[in-house]
């Protein structure tokens, strides 16, 4: 019988049938009890907290580490660039269609609802939309003619690739399902789609204050139902020149929350929340850096806040609801304080629960009698509905696109991804290789979270042996909840082995081995070892269901994020755990790499589709790559690395409108330390080999287009150019090249 035929036999599988629904909740799980340790930990401050300057010491850091999250911020334009575009006269009102230049290049569409008569002394409004529409939406027209009627500036913007903004194919829905895309690419960039959108909306700001009549001390902001409180929560948090706010859905529990609470919701309630794929409900480094969003609510006392709830709101049991009267106290500001909910459930049909799209009349009522208690705004005496068709709310003119010609999005933050890349390849030009080498692990090491290997395990080891190998099906614990099966294929022999290879892919263990029988055998053949491990969420440990934008794969990546860490990184700690358990069992085998990608390749002239449509492109899976890639960077004695099927950068998100990489291989802030071929620079004299690389499309890049990516990698091996091997059409194998560069 040879190598072959014994793989075949082999028990892939290390855990039985009865045990994989455990396995696929294991990194949730882990997950979990990290969100109640830090819940907990903030229970416990707040019940420290007695008085106003205890609150004011404890939020202050809190909202500064929230602003750090978002981005980088350009200088804000002064004075802003505002052009219109055309004017609508209405009964009692006047629209003014405006477009705005918020940041270099980006263009803000926005329709002002101004009085007939504009008076001094006026309160300016800023309505932020929510995820179902752009600024055209009914309740978003009758809101700002209503309140242009008593006497107010309202401002509606079209928010980031929303309506008249989209970078994309339009159709139902689409603005909402892009934010998804637009979210991955702006945190390739270092930045985040909530950044972009408060940025927006603060710049919103200034163009109110610009209005003569404007009173300064009555800049009100509303975050509708669905995606717009969040924005506004977290530009109230910001801005100080916000006086009110009104953000819907924000802070306490949310539709989706069982009602009615528990009696005793204060001890059990999840103020971190968890992540989505959307990224503005679940802020970056929240649990970290400890901005909860009740907190990030609760910082706009003393000024005023309206805690607004889209269908019924179980008050007497709310523990938000109660931190946030006790913080307004605090500031002898009760009366700052207030709140509006509707009725119903979100499973509930319409009229038997209050849906709506942004702002509905149910909600608005207390409002009302709010808005004209703390600033004078007189409430309609009765709802009115006046609705415009959307061409007559559209800001861009033939005249001003000739005049302006905006860009496509995607190419202005494609410039922009150069531009921080090569800000941060000048600051290592003329270094010494090591210099280089030691400052990319620095900085990566600081975006992709904790990756300290751990030297602490607890191993169970199941051998199958057979004629011409062993191999041992280990599982191994790192940490709690964490479980990393793998096996181990040794050559028979009375040594042990000189060389071994670890193969990665996000498909696991099984599939490696289906897919590569032929070349491990003959790597065990020639005396190589191999180790096959299923990486946390991979494999055996895999989360049920798709790799899609919505999939429980991308919840569990976001709520990683929350908590200070990627899943990249997490998954990169596995691996250097790994390596040092086989340092320690196999002191004198030297360790290589063997990073590959299983998923279909889509073709170069593919169209991008309707997002979620039933047969859309197939999306990259480079973990496999980028594992070996970054396991080589922080491991200095790996001798060989082999990367299949890796993007090229994540220059490449940003190339095109659409991308298609799975939420958990972007790493936030990944183009302000270079890009990938800045790593794989440094691996020199390492014995490298790159194929079949694609773009963020996850289409082949052809080997005229490899080669100028990669030539910070090919200067970097030019003393050793053998040692190198850009392979585009993958005409080496990996068992070959590994073969005959371990002996060397």
């Amino acid at each position: 019988m040879n190598i072959r035929t014994e793989l075949g036999m082999l028990h892939t599988d290390l855990f039985p049938q009865t045990e994989r629904d455990r396995l696929s909740h294991m990194v949730a799980s882990h997950q979990t009890e990290r969100r109640k340790n830090i819940n907990q930990k903030d229970r416990n401050t707040w019940t420290r907290l007695k008085n106003r300057a205890d609150w004011e010491a404890f939020v202050k850091p809190r909202i500064t580490a929230l602003r750090a999250s978002l981005g980088i911020y350009p200088a804000p334009p002064n004075p802003l660039p505002v052009h219109t575009g055309s004017t609508v006269e209405g009964d009692g009102y006047q629209i003014e269609n405006l477009v705005f230049e918020s940041r270099p290049g980006i263009f803000v569409t926005a329709n002002l609802y101004c009085p007939s008569k504009p008076q001094n002394g006026m309160p300016g409004i800023i309505l932020v939309h929510s995820h179902h529409n752009p600024k055209t939406q009914g309740e978003l027209q009758d809101m700002g003619m209503l309140w242009a009627r008593a006497g107010c500036l309202v401002l509606v913007m079209d928010q980031f690739c929303y309506g008249e903004r989209g970078n994309h194919h339009p159709g139902p829905r689409q603005d909402y399902r892009f934010r998804y895309i637009t979210g991955m690419q702006l945190y390739a960039l270092g930045d985040s789609l909530m950044g972009w959108m408060v940025w927006d909306i603060q710049r919103g700001v200034d163009l109110l204050l610009s209005r003569r009549g404007i009173d300064p001390a009555k800049i009100i902001l509303m975050g509708s139902v669905a995606g717009g409180g969040d924005p506004a929560a977290v530009a109230a948090a910001l801005d100080n020149r916000i006086a009110c706010t009104v953000p819907f859905n924000f802070g306490g529990p949310q539709p989706e929350t069982p009602y009615p609470l528990p009696e005793d919701a204060e001890k059990s309630f999840n103020y971190l929340g968890s992540g989505s794929w959307e990224s503005t409900r679940n802020l970056r480094l929240s649990g970290r850096d400890g901005f909860l969003p009740y907190l990030i609510a609760g910082s706009m006392a003393p000024r005023k806040l309206i805690y607004a709830h889209e269908f019924f709101w179980d008050q007497a049991r709310d523990p938000v609801w109660k931190r946030l009267r006790k913080i307004f106290d605090w500031y002898n500001a009760a009366d700052h304080l207030d709140h509006t909910e509707g009725f119903g459930l979100l499973q509930g049909r319409p009229p038997e629960a209050s849906h709506c799209n942004n702002i509905g009349a149910p909600h608005r009522q207390r409002i009302y009698a709010a808005l004209e208690r703390w600033f004078g705004i007189t409430p309609p005496a009765q709802e009115r509905q006046e609705r415009l068709t959307e061409d007559k709310l559209r800001c861009w003119t033939p005249e001003l696109q000739q005049k302006l010609n905006p860009l496509p999005v995607h190419q202005l933050l494609c410039a922009l991804g150069n531009q921080r890349a090569q800000t941060a390849n000048q600051a290592l030009e003329n270094k010494p290789p090591k210099t280089r080498r030691h400052t990319l692990q620095k900085t990566w090491a600081n975006i992709l979270g904790n990756i300290k290997p751990q030297t602490d395990f607890a191993e169970t080891n199941d051998p199958q042996v057979f004629e011409n190998l062993t191999c041992e099906r280990i599982v191994l614990t790192f940490e709690p909840h964490i479980l990393v099966p793998l096996l181990l294929c040794l050559p028979k022999s009375k040594t042990p082995p000189t060389a071994i290879v670890v193969g990665l892919s996000q498909s696991g263990k099984k599939a490696f081995l289906s897919k590569h029988a032929e070349q491990i055998a003959n790597l065990l053949s020639s005396g190589i070892a191999v180790c096959l491990p299923d990486i946390r969420g991979t494999g055996e440990t895999c989360p049920e269901g798709s790799r899609s934008p919505r999939s429980r794969a991308s919840s569990l990546s976001a709520t990683e994020l929350m908590l200070g860490q990627t899943m990249l990184g997490a998954r990169l700690r596995d691996v250097r755990s790994i390596l040092s358990y086989l340092r320690i069992r196999f002191s004198k085998s030297s360790l290589s790499l063997w990073g590959d990608s299983f998923a279909p390749i889509n073709p170069p002239d593919m169209p991008d589709p309707q997002m979620e449509d039933a047969e859309g492109p197939q999306p990259a899976e480079p973990l496999g790559g980028l594992l070996a890639l970054f396991g080589a960077l922080f491991e200095d004695d790996i001798k060989a690395v082999v990367i299949k099927g890796m993007i090229t950068g994540y220059q490449s998100l940003l190339n095109n409108t659409c991308c298609y990489v799975p939420h958990d291989a972007v790493v936030p802030g990944a183009l302000q330390t270079g890009d990938l071929c800045d790593i794989a620079a440094t691996l020199s004299p390492c014995f490298l080999h790159l194929s079949r690389l694609v773009d963020g499309r996850n289409c082949l890049v052809p080997s005229e287009n490899i080669h100028p990516i990669y030539a910070p990698v090919q200067t970097a091996y030019s003393k050793t150019p053998d040692h190198l091997c850009l392979d585009p059409d993958e005409k080496t194998d990996a068992a070959t090249w590994f073969i005959t560069r371990l002996g060397q």
